[in-house]
């Protein structure tokens, strides 16, 4: 089997100087992250222990480029999560170069006090930040906080946007840093979306990618909240990784939180490039797992199939090959994505599964040739005719690729009232054969070619009958010109009637476009 092979892996990135915010649960860590990053990344709930994994982003500070980490609250009474959070928390403590120490002014309690005692070795390092400064008439209380020995205080309000200038300023001269105008480009990487249910693995896996335990493993299910994001190199590439929240169904959500973390795994999907789409080998699918793949198709964005647990299986002969032959006849919607059997906590195939996500990141980023395109369909039509309607035949006059990632076609067709399904999917299964796209959703949109209207309006001969009824009534002051031609002198006038009949209908043309 192959095995995984990366040469840079980081969960953080380390390259920039990084900042994390720390404190006790509720105190408002999250919502000032989100006030910082100027978008609602991390999960905000009254609800105290929301954030559990480090959550980091890249934040400009000034327009300075540096990683800013949303850390789980500390606690001083702690069950078996509670600690596995702390020891995330406190983990970030050596490694940031400046730390947010977020307190609350209405209130200071023992985890405070723990907290407090714990960051003075790193004092040199920290911003002490009191929170919920929401009115001048707690501006007074911050005083009460030089009590504690820490040099650099700063009042803020992370709700109302209060003395957040204040507090990216001290940051900047921390770091020697002034603010800039223009931003820096963000380097481009893949991004990788893990989704499935609860306890398919998905957080092993991104740990196994990083190389480090980005987020918390347990076999309690909703352990992970957040969407937690993590870098990687592998071959040469830059990769993001997105580990979710598991996807319940709705009658099994029962907190607010865990809906809320739905929703952002949902959302994921649109800032991903290719889905892992995590399956337990031995629990196979599912009806969420259907729902999660429309989803998926219907956004048009890569997806793999990742079985996972493969060192579960008892190596019965055919017993793979049996399991993949079910996957392909229960999701019949991802028949073009690819299969990989993985064990993500041994590492077993992995490389593999890398492999086929930067394949499929290439497929949903090619571009055909438009004169390409139309000699491929043209042998297309050729070898299977579009049917025919009760209008006559349908006919697929040209096409052209109109947008990448994701792979998007327009066919010009004559008409689009009922144009068959069926010869839609056939252009689809033409395209993914012959023009490299064989492990990617396609959307096909439609359009008819319309003759112009100024012919269409009365039919083809509609302008020439106008400038006939026209010309017979000017003819006879209103009245149907019969024998005019007949008489000496008949033709001349008809031809000078129909003249200023030309007339009048091109003048009244043109008023109607204007």
């Amino acid at each position: 089997m192959q095995r995984l092979e990366i040469t840079n892996k980081a969960d953080i990135d380390t390259s920039l100087p990084l900042i994390s915010i720390i404190g006790r649960p509720n105190v408002g860590k999250s919502t000032l992250f989100n006030r910082l990053i100027r978008k609602r990344r991390a999960i905000t709930d009254p609800t105290p222990g929301v954030t559990r994994d480090p959550i980091p982003e890249r934040w400009l500070l000034g327009n300075n480029p540096v990683t800013l980490v949303d850390s789980g609250g500390i606690k001083i009474e702690k069950d078996r999560m509670d600690d596995l959070v702390a020891q995330k928390s406190m983990s970030l403590l050596e490694q940031s170069d400046l730390i947010i120490f977020m307190m609350d002014c209405t209130e200071v309690n023992g985890e405070d006090q723990m907290l407090l005692e714990e960051l003075r070795p790193y004092s040199d390092k920290v911003v002490l930040a009191v929170n919920k400064i929401d009115d001048p008439g707690r501006e007074n209380l911050i005083w009460n906080y030089y009590n504690y020995g820490y040099q650099r205080i700063v009042g803020i309000s992370a709700e109302h946007g209060l003395g957040i200038e204040e507090l990216e300023d001290t940051l900047l001269g921390m770091l020697d840093l002034e603010r800039v105008e223009e931003a820096p480009e963000e380097a481009e990487s893949i991004r990788l979306a893990i989704l499935g249910k609860p306890n398919t693995g998905k957080s092993t896996l991104t740990n196994l990618l990083t190389g480090r335990d980005v987020s918390i493993v347990s076999d309690i299910a909703g352990t992970t909240r957040d969407v937690m994001r993590a870098t990687f190199t592998y071959k040469g590439t830059d990769y993001t990784v997105l580990d979710t929240a598991g996807i319940r169904r709705k009658s099994k959500v029962e907190e607010d939180v865990e809906y809320y973390s739905v929703n952002r795994a949902i959302k994921t999907i649109d800032e991903s490039d290719v889905v892992f789409l995590m399956v337990d080998i031995k629990e196979g699918l599912s009806e969420q797992d259907k729902k999660i793949a429309s989803l998926i198709v219907r956004r048009g964005k890569g997806v793999i199939i990742v079985l996972n647990k493969l060192d579960l299986l008892r190596g019965v002969g055919n017993e793979l090959q049996a399991i993949k032959d079910r996957v392909r006849f229960l999701f019949p919607i991802l028949s073009f994505a690819p299969i990989v059997p993985i064990s993500a906590l041994n590492g077993d195939e992995v490389g593999l599964l890398l492999d086929t996500a930067w394949a499929v990141w290439k497929q949903l980023n090619k571009r055909v040739d438009t004169s390409v395109l139309n000699e491929r369909l043209r042998a297309w039509c050729e070898t299977y005719e579009p049917p025919r309607g009760a209008q006559g035949h349908y006919k697929v006059l040209y096409a052209t690729q109109v947008s990448v990632t994701p792979v998007r076609f327009l066919l010009f067709v004559n008409r689009i009232k009922d144009f068959p399904e069926t010869y839609i999917n056939y252009l689809k299964n033409c395209m993914r054969k012959e023009l490299g796209l064989s492990s990617i959703p396609i959307e096909i949109s439609l359009r008819e070619r319309r003759r112009n209207p100024s012919l269409n309006e009365r039919g083809p001969s509609g302008r020439q009958a106008e400038v006939d009824r026209i010309a017979r009534q000017t003819a006879s002051g209103g009245q149907k010109a019969r024998g005019i031609s007949r008489k000496p002198g008949g033709k001349a006038r008809t031809g000078k009637q129909r003249e200023k009949a030309e007339r009048i209908v091109q003048n009244a043309k043109q008023k109607r476009v204007k």
